[in-house]
Formats: structure tokens, sequence, C-alpha cells
């Protein structure tokens, strides 16, 4: 059994043993609901995580002490990486495309921050350009998240579009984070982009037996949502603080369009190693793929 396959293996049983449990107790459209809103909280575990870390650093810190706050969300973040491995939360696999996330993610704070988009305000000795090394873990996690939900739902996503279409698609729209500050912003091409692209492409995810689905679309707004409410604690913390703001208030519901934009880097991502869970044929033989793996497990 790979890696892969045993990590799944021991998620899923899990889940079997939880579910049982709670369909025995509820109704199951209750259970299954609280089923997937645990799995999808199991799913975000290294994001939930790294947050803590900032509210208990934001709260506990004192400025006087040697190890600046910032230095210990690294070390902090590099102990959770390790964890997630020893643990087999994560698939060695899948912790290559996430430090691919964290390369990716860490220059364009780099960018960022020296063109005054945003600022993180304290001292630290693991500072690239005023970027703190932990700050690519934030983004990481948002891989992190992407590869173990799509493993945890077991999904698939049919009919998907070419990989060379998506990858382009990508491609184009991380470049845009840094072009706009030059050039027009191609935001909104990149949006009608995605609707185009992706029209016919829903996400199936599975509970238990049962097999549902949504719009792609409608799953990256959802998340990109909760992204923003993530951001939120970033900068209520203090961790980081955007250009013209105070910190106090809420980040600008702009930017739930650039993390939704930002999701489709990231998916496309997560597709270098997770390729068995893109399906180009019709949803009925989907439908028809998925009843017979079933019955073979």
């Amino acid at each position: 059994m790979s890696e892969h396959q045993s990590t799944r293996h021991t998620t899923r049983h899990i889940e079997r043993r939880l579910g049982d449990t709670m369909r025995k107790v509820l109704p199951r459209p209750i259970a299954e609901l609280i089923m997937f809103t645990l799995k999808q909280a199991w799913a975000c575990l290294f994001g939930a995580l790294m947050l803590g870390g900032l509210i208990l650093s934001d709260i506990i810190w004192d400025d006087t002490w040697a190890l600046k706050r910032y230095d210990a969300l690294v070390i902090y973040a590099i102990t959770l990486q390790a964890l997630f491995l020893i643990l087999k939360l994560e698939t060695l696999a899948e912790a290559r495309v996430i430090l691919l996330f964290h390369i990716t993610g860490t220059a364009m704070e780099i960018f960022k921050v020296n063109v005054g988009s945003w600022a993180y305000p304290e001292p630290a000795l693991l500072k690239i350009w005023g970027v703190p090394l932990f700050s690519g873990f934030m983004y990481a996690s948002v891989g992190s998240f992407i590869a173990r939900v799509i493993r945890i739902f077991d999904m698939r996503f049919a009919p998907y579009p070419p990989l060379w279409m998506t990858f382009t698609l990508g491609t184009l729209i991380y470049l845009n984070f840094f072009t706009h500050h030059y050039i027009f912003d191609a935001r909104y091409v990149l949006f009608a982009a995605t609707l185009i692209l992706f029209f016919r492409t829903r996400v199936w995810f599975r509970i238990a037996d049962t097999d549902y689905w949504m719009p792609l679309q409608l799953a990256a707004l959802l998340t990109s949502f909760f992204l923003w409410l993530a951001e939120n604690v970033g900068t209520g913390t203090g961790t980081w603080i955007y250009a013209g703001t105070d910190g106090l208030s809420l980040v600008s519901f702009a930017k739930l369009g650039s993390w939704y934009l930002l999701l489709y880097v990231s998916f496309v991502t997560v597709t270098l190693v997770m390729r068995d869970a893109l399906i180009q044929t019709p949803l009925t033989k989907v439908r028809a793929k998925t009843s017979t793996q079933r019955q073979a497990r």
C-alpha cells in the first residue's frame, strides 16, 4: 500500500466509525452535515494551527524577550510541518507541492511588501527584505488545505478542462498580482476566464456512501470567504498591516476577489500531484466509475 493510500485508508476508517456513531443517534441529513463540517475542519488543520499560533503569540509575547515573535512563528511553522509528515497527515508528494507554495508565496510577499501593499511591523532575525519567513507557511497552509480536502472527501473534478489551459490560467493569475502595479489590472478578465474555463466543472465529494457536488466556482468563492476571515485574524493580531489602515478595521471585501483568484493558482498547483482527481469524462460516467471504485474497496 502506497503512502497516499495508507493515509486515505486511515482517514476513511476514522470517518466511518465516527459517521456510523452519528447516524445511530441523529437523522441522516443532520449526521452528514456534521460529518461535512468535521471533515472540513480536519482538512484545514494546518491553517487553523497557524492562526492559533498568531493569536496565542500576540497574547503572550513580550517585546523584551530575546526570541522575537516572528522568529518563534517560523520555528512553530517548521515544527508543524515536520509533525504533519511524521504523523502522516500529509504525504511527501503533497509536502513537495506545499514547498512550492511556500516559495511562490514568499516571492509574492517580498514584492508586495516592497511596493507598499502591506508591511510586517515587528523586528525579527529571520526576515528577507522585510518579510518574515513564516509568511510563506501561511500560503502553504492553503495548499495543505486543498490537498487534504481532496483526499479526505475523495474529491473528483469533472468534466475537467485540458491541463494546459488550467496551467496557463494559473500562471496568468499569478503574474497579474505583480504586473497590475505597472500596467492595467486584468483581474476582471481573469474572473471571466475562471467562469468560462470551469463553466461545466463540478466538484464531486463523498460523505459516507453518498456523492454530492457543487460548481467549482462556488466552492472557490466559499473558500475565499473563509480565507478572508482568516486574514482578519492576521491583521487583528497586528501580524501584518495593510497600507492606509490602522490594523483595527476589517480587511477590505475587495480582498475576497484576490483570494478567489489565488485559490485557482493554489488548486492548479495541487493538481501537479493529484491528477487522479481530474476526470474529463461525462458526469454519468463519473457516477458509474465512483460506484465501481467503491465496490472494489
